[in-house]
This record gives C-alpha cells, sequence and structure tokens, in this order.
C-alpha cells in the first residue's frame, strides 16, 4: 500500500465505508458517494461548522444532501465526525427501524437537517433556510453581535438540477441575491438511464449565471481546486454560488467507474475487493484507520469551541439587548408569546357575510403584531389569498422583511417554506387557490413526512370561485390533501371558525396545516343559536342538533354547512329529528377519543348525508355503506357561483330530497 496524506486516507475510507454499506444492504446507491467523497470531505473537514454533540446549536452550518440517493455519503461523514451515527447504524444501512434508511430523513439528533430524496428538494429547501437566516439576521443582529450568521451548504446532482423545482427555487435565490449558499453541484455526466447527453446538453453554467449566481469550477478529486472554490464562494456576500465539481460517479471501481451501473446497485463482492485493491484500501469491510477517525473526530472539539464562543456572544448579547434577548429565548425554545390568543378578532352574525379568505387576512394581521415567528406570502397572489401583513416590509434584496413575494413559483413557495420551518425559529404560510396545491404537493408531502411546522393558505376552494371554470376549480384536492398522513386539512364554514383554524394551525407545532378558505362570502353563524366555533378543534362537532337521538345526520364543511343547515331547518319541520354535524378537519375527528366520536356519529343512526363540494370519494368513512353523499364527481363548468351550486346540486331542495329518500330506507 502506497502512503497517502491524511486528506487522502479520509476520503477514501469515506468512499469505502459507503460503497460497504450499500454492499452490505444488497441496495442502495454506491457510486455517489465514492465520486463526491473528495469534495464533501473538503467541506466537512475545513468549512462546515457544526458541533456533533450538539446537532441543533442554532448558530451552525447546514448541510443539504439534495443528491439523497447517495444517502450513505452523508451517513458515513456523520459517524467519522462525531454525530449519534454509530458503526453499526451504518452496518444496518436500509434496515427496518435504522437510523440510516435509503434517503435521508430529517433527525436533528442525528445531524440530518432535512428529509431529501426527491431530486429538487433538498435544493430548493436549502433556499428557504438561506431565507430564515437573512431574516433572522435582519430581526437580530446588531452591530458587534452578529447572533446569526451561518451558510447553507448542499450537494446537488445532474437530476437535482433538471427537476423545475430547482429552477423555480434557483430563480428565488439569485433574485433575492442569498449569498449564505454555497452548492457543490456533482457534475459526474451520468443518470440512471446512462449518458446526460441522452436528455440534459444544456449550459448549466450559463443558466445560474442568468439567475444571478456566482459560478465556479473543480476538478472532483483535485482537493486544493476545490478548497479554493469554497473559500471563494464563502467571501461572496450577494450572490448564491454554485460550484461545478467534475466528478466521476463509482471513481476507483476498475468496471463502474463513469458508467450507470454504479448509479443504484451494488457493486458486487468481487468488484468491492477490487476497487478497494485500485485505491490501495485495506480488503476488510467496514475498515476505518485509526489516523482517520482521530483526524476528523477533530470536529468535535472545534464544534464546542465555536458553541461556547457563540454562547458568551450571546450572554453579552442579552445583557445589551434585554427585551431582544428575551425575544430571541422564546422563539429559540419554540413556544409561541404568552396570551398571543388574545389578539384574535371576533365576528358577530350581525357583522354580514365575509369570505373565509378574508377572514384569515384580518387573522394574520393581527397575529403578526404578536406572533414575531410568522413570516410568509403568496405565489404571487396576495390580494386574492389576502396574505399581505399590512404593517410590516417585504422581503426584499436588501430588507428582509416578514411579507415575502415568492412569485409564481408555487413548488419552491412550498420548499422554501419547509426550510424557514427547520430552522425551529420562524412558523411559515404561503398562499395560492387550492387547485394549485398540485404544482407544490411533492413539498407538502415532505413538510408531512418531516412534520415542518408551516401554514398552507388556500383559497378559491371549490366551484364557488365561478367564471374562472374547470381549470382553477378544485374537484379532487381535498380528498387528496386528506389522504396525506400527518397533514391537517382545515375548511371552516365562517368568520369565527377560521380563527378556531388559524389557532389549530399555530397551536399545533408537530404537522403541517392546510387551510381551506373560500372565495365566497358566508354568513356568520349566530353562535347563540348554534355550537361555540371552538368546538372545531375537536375535527368535527355537533354545529346544529334535535332532542334525542336523531333521524338523520347531515355532515357537510365549509360553505356546505350552511345549506345543510338551512335543509335541517325544513326537514325538522317535515317532523324529523336532525342532526348537522360540521366536519372542519376529519384528522383531528379521527384523533379524538372514541366515545367522542360515537357521540358525534352515533353508529344507531344510519341514515346520514354528507354534502360537500368535492370529490365524494373518503366520504363514506363517516357517512356509512348505508349513507348518501352530495359531491363532485365531475370536473366544473365556467359559470356564476351561484348558477353552479344549483347546476351541482347543492341546494336546500337536492339535500332535502336526498334525505328524504335515505329515511325511506
Amino acid at each position: 500500500m502506497t502512503k497517502k496524506t491524511i486528506d487522502q486516507l479520509s476520503i477514501d475510507t469515506i468512499r469505502m465505508l459507503a460503497a460497504d454499506a450499500v454492499q452490505q444492504a444488497n441496495s442502495g446507491h454506491p457510486g455517489m458517494p465514492m465520486g463526491d467523497a473528495a469534495m464533501a470531505y473538503v467541506l466537512w473537514s475545513k468549512y462546515l461548522r457544526h458541533n456533533p454533540k450538539n446537532p441543533a446549536w442554532q448558530n451552525r452550518d447546514r448541510f443539504v444532501l439534495s443528491a439523497g440517493h447517495g444517502s450513505a455519503l452523508l451517513y458515513s461523514l456523520l459517524h467519522l465526525t462525531g454525530h449519534d451515527i454509530s458503526l453499526d447504524d451504518i452496518k444496518d444501512f436500509r434496515q427496518w427501524e435504522s437510523k440510516t434508511p435509503g434517503h435521508p430523513e430529517y433527525c436533528l439528533p442525528c445531524g440530518i437537517e432535512t428529509t431529501t430524496g426527491p431530486l429538487g428538494q433538498g435544493f430548493a429547501t436549502g433556499v428557504g433556510m438561506a431565507m430564515a437566516e437573512r431574516h433572522l439576521s435582519g430581526m437580530f443582529n446588531r452591530p458587534g453581535f452578529r447572533l446569526v450568521d451561518y451558510n447553507i451548504y448542499g450537494i446537488v446532482s445532474d437530476g437535482d438540477l433538471m427537476e423545475g423545482v430547482a429552477s423555480e427555487a434557483a430563480s428565488l435565490a439569485g433574485h433575492l441575491k442569498l449569498g449564505k449558499i454555497v452548492y457543490l453541484y456533482s457534475d459526474n455526466k451520468i443518470t440512471i438511464e446512462g449518458s446526460t447527453d441522452l436528455s440534459f446538453t444544456e449550459d448549466v453554467a450559463k443558466r445560474f449565471t442568468a439567475y444571478g449566481w456566482q459560478v465556479l469550477r473543480a476538478g472532483g478529486n483535485d482537493v486544493k481546486a476545490i478548497n479554493a472554490a469554497i473559500s471563494k464562494a464563502r467571501r461572496e456576500k450577494t450572490r448564491p454560488s454554485l460550484i461545478m465539481v467534475r466528478t466521476n460517479i463509482g471513481y476507483g471501481s476498475p468496471a463502474r467507474q463513469d458508467s450507470c451501473e454504479a448509479h443504484g446497485s451494488p457493486l458486487g463482492e468481487d468488484e468491492l475487493l477490487r476497487t478497494k485493491k485500485n485505491l490501495c484500501c485495506p480488503p476488510r469491510k467496514f475498515c476505518i484507520p485509526s489516523a482517520v477517525l482521530k483526524h476528523m473526530r477533530a470536529a468535535v472539539k472545534q464544534g464546542r469551541l465555536a458553541e461556547s464562543a457563540w454562547a458568551t456572544l450571546l450572554k453579552r448579547y442579552r445583557r445589551k439587548y434585554p427585551d431582544l434577548g428575551k425575544r430571541w429565548d422564546m422563539m429559540s425554545s419554540g413556544v409561541l408569546p404568552k396570551g398571543w390568543e388574545k389578539a384574535l378578532p371576533k365576528f358577530k352574525a350581525t357583522d354580514g357575510a365575509v369570505a373565509t379568505r378574508s377572514v384569515s387576512g384580518k387573522v394574520l394581521n393581527a397575529l403578526a403584531e404578536v406572533v414575531p415567528q410568522l413570516i410568509g406570502g403568496s405565489a404571487d397572489l396576495a390580494p386574492s389569498n389576502n396574505t399581505y401583513l399590512k404593517k410590516y416590509p417585504d422581503f426584499t434584496q436588501k430588507k428582509p422583511g416578514r411579507n415575502i413575494h415568492f412569485g409564481v413559483r408555487e413548488h419552491a413557495m412550498g420548499s422554501a417554506m419547509n426550510g424557514m420551518a427547520l430552522s425551529k425559529m420562524l412558523i411559515p404560510y404561503g398562499g395560492t387557490f387550492l387547485v394549485f396545491a398540485d404544482y407544490m404537493k411533492p413539498a407538502i408531502r415532505l413538510a408531512a413526512l418531516m412534520g415542518t411546522h408551516v401554514v398552507y393558505v388556500f383559497t378559491h376552494d371549490s366551484i364557488g370561485l365561478g367564471e374562472d371554470g374547470p381549470t382553477h376549480q378544485p374537484v379532487e384536492h381535498l380528498t387528496a390533501l386528506r389522504a396525506m398522513p400527518n397533514l391537517n386539512v382545515l375548511r371552516p364554514a365562517d368568520a369565527n371558525e377560521t380563527v378556531a383554524c388559524w389557532k389549530a394551525a399555530l397551536s399545533d407545532r408537530s404537522r403541517p396545516h392546510a387551510l381551506i378558505l373560500s372565495r365566497q362570502n358566508l354568513p356568520v353563524l349566530d353562535r347563540t343559536k348554534y355550537a361555540p366555533a371552538d368546538d372545531a378543534l375537536q375535527g368535527a362537532y355537533i354545529v346544529s342538533d334535535s332532542k334525542g337521538l336523531p333521524d338523520i345526520i347531515l355532515l357537510a364543511s365549509g360553505a356546505e354547512v350552511h345549506v345543510a343547515l338551512a335543509s335541517a331547518d325544513v326537514l325538522r319541520q317535515e317532523g324529523r329529528k336532525v342532526r348537522v354535524v360540521n366536519m372542519v378537519c376529519a384528522e383531528l375527528f379521527d384523533r379524538q377519543p372514541d366515545a367522542y366520536k360515537r357521540k358525534v356519529l352515533p353508529s344507531a343512526v344510519e341514515a346520514r348525508l354528507a354534502v360537500e363540494a368535492g370529490a365524494t370519494l373518503g366520504w363514506h368513512k363517516y357517512a356509512g355503506l348505508k349513507g348518501d353523499v352530495i359531491g363532485i364527481d365531475r370536473f366544473g363548468a365556467s359559470a356564476p357561483a351561484k348558477v353552479l351550486f344549483e347546476k351541482f346540486g347543492f341546494t336546500v331542495e337536492n339535500i332535502v330530497r336526498r334525505a328524504r329518500k335515505l329515511l325511506k330506507r
């Protein structure tokens, strides 16, 4: 074995540790970790500021492995630098309930900053992280006190840059001049299907230059060049940086280097041995030379010293700026200010009809006064979504205000919201029409998977938006969102329920929330006649009832609650006992105790009729197989909203007719 420098020894150790993990699992992606080991090593050993013994340190640099299929690379780096990923964890790569799943899953105690795997998501999430850094630094930093000052590093791939979400996010990052972003682009010219010549021949450098990024270059195994490029990128303050690193997928493998076969399959035992021999590495599996471990574990001491210096700065900061220090402590602890609920507006039935999207805007502006964590905007629809905070500045290139203009970039907005929420100090919200939730679905799914505390403001929630027609009228969207685990979908029926839904969305930090809001005006329910609006916090509640066990239960959500209540009045005049259940949030209702669910929907009552201006799929869970559902299982149409509701059967006459039919069974 030839004598290696500690740099080269460490790089080859990272390569083979990842390749051994993939081989043991007999599943995974060895090529990217082997090709990217050198640039990852330079970044982690010389630049990345982190404390392996306290991965949650607020002023740490963030590392995002956007090319999440190369997860074995990340796990190797985490283990070698002293994070809570053991060698046994690496040996359990891709196994049941291990800390080392096939793609990185958000685990801050382990040092994993975000879930990645769907290509482009990490790229865009990192942009949100940089936005959070800019906003928090503007909120807290003072002369001589750079309390918030961290970089966002990432490794991105050809596949990441092909995805549309990366283009959206890159455009936004360049526009906002987010200079804290440094992405290493693994330019290995290979995809699953073969050479990138098959589908990706654009000039990436020119594209990113046009976006407003600084573009640098380095060889994939040229440690000095990589070091120089990262150093230059860190000095750039007004442009995000893309370092194009010409890597070789499967580096060192005699038969697999630079081939698509190295991408997503183990090398095989024989080829793995040949690779180790080629790289002058010991043949035994999971070999970590003591010199490498000692060298890489220096990150523990360095991290402790860096955090200690920052903690001293924070103590001085608290003394000089006590009010800001208290705000820092409150926001970094993840709690809401005491008494924040007192700022919530209240509405009276005499106030007149009002769209729930308009109420949401009033709630947001009231909350902004007392909840500094709130930050957000819209995908170029703020006047329609009512997401603008009137007393606060915009988030621009020069001023990190609270109103973000995401532009017509729904997907990047959703991913950036995740990045901001992962700061654990901000509660981002983002608005668009409900029908365009489809454009951001992958980001919503990752939010639910990670449990990020974000709020989606989805307005124009049904055919009630009228003349814009079926392209803009959501039909299947409520069903699709409700099918997603760990996402609360809340559709309020009036102004006070909208307030309650915002209360639920801010109070529960464990998951994202989607507020589904109307374009059309809705009456404010008289709560002296109907149940309190805060009952909505239980997900579903009895908004109106007859004495004794009901003959029939009408279920509805949102605007359709009003027509259900009117229908109940007609049926009661015919001598029927009618209960109206408002299904504000099915997810919250499903988490209620069984006794409460039986109280609201007693099994003895089989005559149940659900009414919602959306797909019927899913409603029989509550209406029962013997019940009925009035919904929309076709696309909408272009016409005034009143006409559409009549044509699609959301009228008192049709609901009463269908209810009578059920009662005759």
